[in-house]
């Protein structure tokens, strides 16, 4: 039967994400138009989303958290061509986006002590291997795959290199331990259904004597330059961006700081999070076509939850077939009206992405789960005629 309730938001995109609830354009009402970011009044907005963003996610004290260009990519980017060549590196991969980071290490910056641990789809390469003399670059949360790692524990206190997360899937939603990671990357487009454009940096304080000890052999663009004279520049860390950041985008941010922590905080965020995967864990306990991508329960994500078509008559049709299929059950929702988006990312296997992210409400996903059995037979039938 045709559902007859509706997601009230029908945005499951995995990025940009949904506004928080209750968001409107009055909610940039406060933006500062026509003035310069560098003025007086431009680096407070600046320093107050690094101010609301270390007491909301609980950042180290002795951290520096700093507005960077390019989104997450622009941040991990700095990172890696900034500090990485000191020392030997293990890269870990299980999805496109942890494979972009292999890529740049391998054949961009052609280091020459590189390592890398890659899994398949729905996997998670042993994290057993790392060695933490060296420096470990991985992702928190496959963002394409809706694999995580298992939290921190795997990552020793005493370290002799450094760790490098790119975690823009996971923080605000998973319990990111920040003491055991010297740099963690993100965007304000994902958890926190920011707007895109500028992406987040946090280093430890043995990051910033890496940066300030270490002479890379490569050049550096001057978006990706820390330094000022040899020293850490702090002026990035404290709202003196290296480039113009759009301050509307900056309005925005703010906007869903003061929403969450109006809403409780960081513990509020992860359960509801979490609460989204539970409502499509009990969907998918009970539906026979349908499986979760991750293989490993402890592991699933909570934000990018992959699903996988495990229907026999879907498994025996080719590649090329399950990927159009899969297509065509998210466009049927789409023109519905029910769910934007949902489609597996283009590398990924074929099958379905939701987004269960902190400002999805779970009413909605709720209401989405008995569409999704509806398209399902929609385009079986459709398909088998």
């Amino acid at each position: 039967m045709r559902p007859s309730t509706r997601p009230l938001v029908p945005n499951f995109s995995s990025g940009p994400t949904t506004k928080r609830p209750g968001w409107n354009l009055d909610a940039l009402n406060g933006v500062l138009m026509g003035r310069s970011h560098r003025s007086k009044v431009g680096k407070a907005r600046l320093k107050e989303v690094i101010d609301r963003t270390r007491d909301l996610l609980g950042v180290p004290e002795d951290y520096r958290i700093g507005i960077v260009p390019a989104s997450d990519t622009g941040a991990v980017e700095m990172a890696l061509w900034s500090l990485l060549g000191a020392r030997g590196v293990d890269v870990f991969a299980w999805e496109s986006f942890g494979m972009g980071w292999v890529t740049d290490i391998e054949e961009q910056l052609k280091l020459d002590d590189v390592r890398s641990f890659v899994a398949d789809y729905g996997k998670l390469p042993d994290l057993g291997q790392a060695d933490f003399s060296r420096d470990v670059v991985f992702t928190w949360n496959g963002t394409t795959s809706g694999v995580r790692v298992p939290g921190g524990s795997w990552i020793p206190d005493e370290r002799e290199g450094l760790t490098i997360c790119d975690a823009t899937s996971a923080i605000f939603a998973m319990d990111v331990t920040l003491d055991k990671l010297d740099v963690c990357t993100y965007s304000w487009q994902k958890v926190m259904g920011g707007e895109a454009q500028h992406g987040m940096l946090i280093l430890s304080p043995r990051a910033v004597e890496r940066l300030e000890t270490f002479d890379p052999p490569r050049p550096l663009p001057k978006i990706f330059r820390m330094l000022k004279g040899g020293s850490l520049n702090e002026g990035i860390f404290e709202g003196s961006t290296i480039n113009t950041p759009s301050m509307l985008c900056v309005e925005d941010a703010l906007d869903g700081l003061r929403w969450a922590e109006d809403l409780g905080g960081l513990e509020v965020l992860k359960e509801r999070s979490g609460s989204n995967l539970e409502a499509v864990a009990a969907w998918v306990e009970e539906t026979d076509w349908v499986d979760f991508l991750a293989e490993d329960p402890s592991l699933r994500s909570c934000t990018s939850i992959c699903l996988s078509i495990v229907d026999p008559w879907f498994a025996a049709l080719p590649g090329e077939e399950q990927a159009r299929v899969a297509k065509r059950v998210s466009g049927i929702l789409e023109e519905e009206g029910v769910a934007y988006d949902i489609n597996a990312y283009s590398a990924a296997p074929s099958g379905l992405r939701l987004w269960g992210g902190s400002t999805v409400e779970r009413s909605d996903t709720e209401a989405l789960l008995p569409w999704l059995d509806w398209a399902w037979e929609q385009t079986k039938e459709a398909e088998s005629a």
